[in-house]
């Protein structure tokens, strides 16, 4: 089958971030032909100049609907997409000259209906960026689940960098309405249906995140909100690593209990897992400050994620309510 690429990139009040992405998919190498979708989902904030600086020098499309969330937005990219695979990008990504190449190359040697890429730092990134790229993508933190080659079992595509083909997305009815937690629904959904997913490591972009402490405490809280109730849609996906944030915030309170109580031994275990992380942050960044916002990071994003996670199992558990109910601002109608 000859491999037909479309981007497809929602985007929401974020001009000056698909400026970028635009310029960067504009100066990908390996001549492969492709076109773009960009879907403005109700923003205020238009990107539509900005798309049209790149008419002459991208086959590209532009679509303002209303705001119906990042999901339904690329299942309205996808519809009206020409080609028959997609690449799912966030807005804030950059691209590698050599990401299209690399994708062709492994889809080619080993084909699979739906694969996902990892994110990177770029050198230009702000140490914050920096830090809280470590957090999210360390194998000490998240066990490798956004890309790393030492992930374990099946990969679950991540939609920020995420490859699906036409006919996929055909069976599968594409993205839910919950968000966060919309692509690992339908990396699930696939699976159900029989599709196979893989990691392509060498498919990474250049992820900005979000660029303040705040922004991703609410990010993170989200992530881990959202995670009980894929598990009580796919009870078979259900992991005790789920409980690790929760678990870790947990014991980290405990610790200094008992070390004022006079034990000590807990707390420096988590003293030395931080040292652990410290001095992975160094050794991946080469940069001090980075190091020490990442143990920031960190922290934020077991806390996040723990409260989250608890607080969103306790409600589901002591509840009669759907979660659409009990949580309306994860959902779009």
């Amino acid at each position: 089958m000859k491999l037909n690429f479309s981007f497809i990139v929602p985007v929401y009040n974020r001009p000056n971030e698909i400026d970028e992405l635009l310029h960067s998919l504009s100066n990908l190498i390996g001549d492969i032909p492709f076109e773009v979708v960009i879907i403005e989902d109700g923003s205020t904030i238009t990107s539509k100049a900005v798309v049209e600086k790149y008419n002459t020098t991208l086959n590209i499309s532009y679509y303002f609907k209303a705001n119906s969330g990042p999901g339904d937005s690329r299942n309205f990219g996808m519809r009206k997409a020409k080609g028959n695979y997609f690449i799912i990008l966030d807005s804030d990504c950059i691209l590698p000259k050599q990401y299209l190449k690399k994708v062709l190359k492994s889809l080619t040697e080993n084909f699979v209906d739906c694969f996902g890429g990892p994110d990177a730092a770029h050198k230009d990134f702000t140490t914050l960026q920096k830090a809280i790229d470590f957090s999210m993508t360390s194998f000490i933190t998240t066990g490798g689940i956004r890309g790393s080659k030492h992930a374990v079992n099946r990969f679950q595509p991540r939609s920020f960098n995420m490859g699906l083909s036409k006919a996929a997305f055909e069976a599968s009815k594409g993205f839910g309405n919950i968000h966060p937690g919309e692509d690992p629904d339908l990396t699930i959904r696939l699976w159900q249906l029989g599709y196979q997913t893989k990691l392509i490591e060498d498919a990474f972009v250049y992820h900005k995140r979000r660029i303040s402490w705040t922004k991703f405490y609410i990010q993170v809280y989200k992530f881990g909100s959202v995670r009980p109730i894929l598990n009580s849609w796919h009870p078979s996906t259900k992991k005790v690593t789920y409980w690790f944030p929760s678990l870790f915030i947990i014991g980290l309170l405990f610790s200094f209990i008992l070390y004022i109580l006079g034990y000590k031994i807990f707390l420096m275990c988590y003293v030395g897992y931080f040292i652990l992380a410290f001095l992975l942050a160094c050794y991946k960044t080469k940069n001090l400050i980075v190091a020490i916002q990442s143990l920031i990071a960190i922290i934020i994003q077991f806390s996040g994620y723990g409260y989250g996670f608890l607080k969103s199992n306790i409600k589901l558990l002591f509840s009669k309510k759907q979660p659409e109910q009990l949580f309306p601002k994860l959902f779009f109608k």
